[in-house]
């Protein structure tokens, strides 16, 4: 599922907004806010790097950004001091600007890249000098310490990095770069997964393989759909928004899969579902019949469609996370679907039941 047909699917969802009420229109759309920049908008994320370190920049980008990684890191030819885009194997592609030991032309020109292009993350390189004078301190944008050389260095800089004010709350991590993968460095990976922004989330999760991290945007993701395809399920819609809520619920199941490191695809997102034995069709056509049947008692008959449409979505995106990250069997990711299926719908008609 490439990004045309996600966008295709952004717009007929917010056309179909358009048609609900104002108070579900909001809801849908805050929503699809974070699906949008998470996936829509999806962007490498950028890293000005700064200070004072002669070490060779491959060497940098495989220590701090592909340790376990065997093939190299590769870049296009680009002008130096300037956003350039490094390919991690089989991963993604961060973007770095390079001004350390920058001279004052330089430094007009990064400055310049700054305004058409904001770093996300700052990272301070110190080979033992110490020269605090290069940190933008206006800037609100997170630092990264690198200490370059001997541990002991680490925690000087931090001491020093810390005794800053303007520094001491934007400090995420110091890590010591010695040419190799330690375990700072891939905890490190955690951190900025957590940290960037939501456009640059899904890439940086999908370099550091970091599973916390991809649980918690699987999560958002999971979440966002449900509420988007209960909503809609409510509205007395006929049959008009099985495709939407069908490709809603794949462009799911294809963003776990995106997360996880694999590629997105709406043909194994379809066959995965398949495997599941959850039948989206059959389901809404269910759903349908149930509308028909409760059309006598009004309000609760669009709360129970929702709550089809809802719980079906919820337990589909349980069970691909838990098949797709957590690597549990076929088998086990079926029965996550039933289990969690329920579950959401027992919630909600506790949440309905009078005290």
């Amino acid at each position: 599922m490439n990004q045309t047909a996600l966008l295709q699917i952004a717009e007929r969802l917010e056309r179909l907004a358009g048609r609900l009420p104002s108070k579900i229109r909001k809801a849908v759309l805050s929503e699809l806010t974070p699906l949008k920049q998470l996936f829509l908008q999806q962007r490498p994320p950028r890293f000005l790097f700064i200070g004072s370190s002669k070490m060779p920049m491959q060497q940098i980008i495989n220590t701090l950004f592909a340790p376990g990684v065997q093939e190299q890191t590769n870049v296009a030819v680009m002008p130096v001091h300037r956003w350039t885009d490094w390919n991690i194997p089989g991963r993604g592609t961060i973007s770095v600007l390079d001004a350390r030991e920058a001279s004052d032309f330089v430094e007009t020109q990064v400055e310049e890249d700054l305004k058409r292009q904001p770093a996300d993350i700052i990272f301070f390189f110190d080979d033992g000098e110490l020269d605090l004078q290069k940190l933008p301190a206006s800037a609100e944008v997170k630092i990264v310490g690198v200490s370059v050389g001997p541990g002991k260095r680490v925690a000087q800089l931090v001491e020093a990095l810390k005794a800053q004010p303007a520094m001491r709350d934007r400090l995420l991590s110091v890590v010591p770069l010695t040419g190799e993968a330690s375990t700072e460095t891939q905890r490190l990976m955690s951190v900025l997964a957590k940290q960037l922004p939501n456009e640059a989330k899904v890439e940086m999760i999908r370099i550091s393989r970091d599973r916390d991290a991809q649980h918690h945007v699987a999560h958002i993701l999971v979440k966002s759909t449900t509420a988007i395809c209960t909503a809609i399920g409510t509205q007395p819609i006929p049959l008009a928004d099985l495709p939407i809520l069908t490709s809603l619920q794949l462009m799911m199941i294809s963003g776990i899969m995106h997360i996880s490191g694999r590629e997105r695809s709406l043909r194994a997102a379809t066959e995965f579902v398949g495997a599941l034995g959850a039948n989206v069709g059959a389901a809404l056509l269910l759903r349908e019949g149930a509308r028909a049947i409760l059309k006598f008692f009004p309000g609760w008959g669009n709360v129970v469609c929702g709550l089809v449409a809802g719980s079906g979505t919820y337990g589909i995106g349980r069970a691909a996370t838990a098949f797709f990250i957590d690597g549990v069997s076929l088998k086990a990711a079926r029965q996550t679907y039933f289990r969690s299926r329920k579950k959401r719908r027992l919630l909600h008609e506790a949440a309905r039941t009078p005290s």
